[in-house]
């Protein structure tokens, strides 16, 4: 065992473990750490305690000290400076003539070096740029471009259910999301229905899924043949959050019935799941994976699988 205490040094991002010493610390606090970045200020979420040594990445950083109000000064001066930081590098930007989006702009708690963020549809030659910007700063310089989903959860903005964006106000971490997901859920396949702002497959379809998949399990699908307490029948359509299957009875055949069809009930019978038996299970058709319902799907709908 291990005793650690969990950091996080934005809101909604990522906790890191740190190495508290002999330094008594509570949930809440502030504190400065010491990470590959240099110096860092940051808020104490997991008070110190003990965790198995396999769970750690090492060698563990220190937490410096506890922040006093000199250090939350100057924590509050570098978050003041970043419109101005912000605007001075679109003007060295538009100088150059770039072609790439700011987004935000971070200094390092010690001002050792200034990270600014960007999104650009393909690579950017941003070399200029960075002799440009310590000529201004004096400090080092970093541009690091980020993908659209990154930008989402810095910039904020609402979701298609009306609140905030999950990823800038509480999600820490990008869960892999899929199509199939959304299949699983019977949601629409419309890229405006299952896409969140940033133009990607939203978040939340994580959320629900494996509770489908589980109600899901052993419920027959559309077209698949049954046997209810009232005879056999074919599955029309089913409810997976109340577990009901909606089944067309198959009627005896009469002298207008086609050879080789079935004559199906014009009403529709209701069944719980544990009342109907399924008949074709085992004939069904293996279910295609992701890469083959993706090569079905139309260029909208690929584009919001990228990264």
């Amino acid at each position: 065992m291990i005793t650690v205490t969990g950091v996080r040094f934005k809101p909604a991002g990522k906790v890191y473990y740190f190495d508290p010493g002999d330094l008594e610390l509570t949930e809440g606090e502030c504190v400065i750490v010491e990470t590959a970045r240099g110096l860092e200020f940051g808020e104490v979420m997991t008070a110190p305690r003990g965790i198995s040594e396999k769970s750690i990445v090492q060698p563990l950083k220190k937490v410096v000290r506890i922040a006093d109000d000199k250090d939350r000064a100057r924590h509050e001066q570098n978050m003041k400076r970043k419109k101005s930081t912000l605007d001075t590098c679109q003007q060295k930007i538009n100088a150059r003539g770039l072609d790439m989006k700011l987004i935000d702009v971070e200094f390092t708690f010690d001002n050792s070096k200034v990270i600014f963020y960007f999104t650009a549809d393909g690579r950017v030659d941003f070399r200029e740029l960075v002799k440009d910007l310590a000529s201004v700063f004096k400090m080092r310089i970093e541009l690091r471009q980020i993908g659209v989903r990154d930008e989402a959860k810095m910039l904020g903005g609402i979701g298609n259910c009306g609140k905030g964006l999950c990823c800038h106000t509480w999600l820490p971490d990008f869960d892999p999301v899929s199509i199939k997901m959304a299949k699983v859920q019977g949601l629409s396949l419309n890229p405006a229905k299952i896409s969140g702002i940033c133009g990607r497959l939203m978040c939340c379809l994580k959320y629900e899924n494996e509770a489908y998949i589980e109600l899901k399990r052993g419920l027959p699908e559309a077209g698949e043949r049954v046997k209810t307490p009232d005879g056999v029948g074919i599955v029309v359509e089913n409810n997976v959050l109340r577990e009901q299957v909606k089944v067309r009875l198959v009627l005896p055949p009469d002298k207008n019935t086609p050879p080789g069809e079935e004559r199906l009930d014009a009403d529709i019978s209701v069944y719980k799941k544990k009342e109907v038996k399924r008949l074709d299970k085992g004939k069904k058709k293996k279910q295609k994976d992701d890469d083959d319902d993706i090569a079905m799907l139309s260029d909208d709908m690929k584009s919001l699988l990228q990264d």
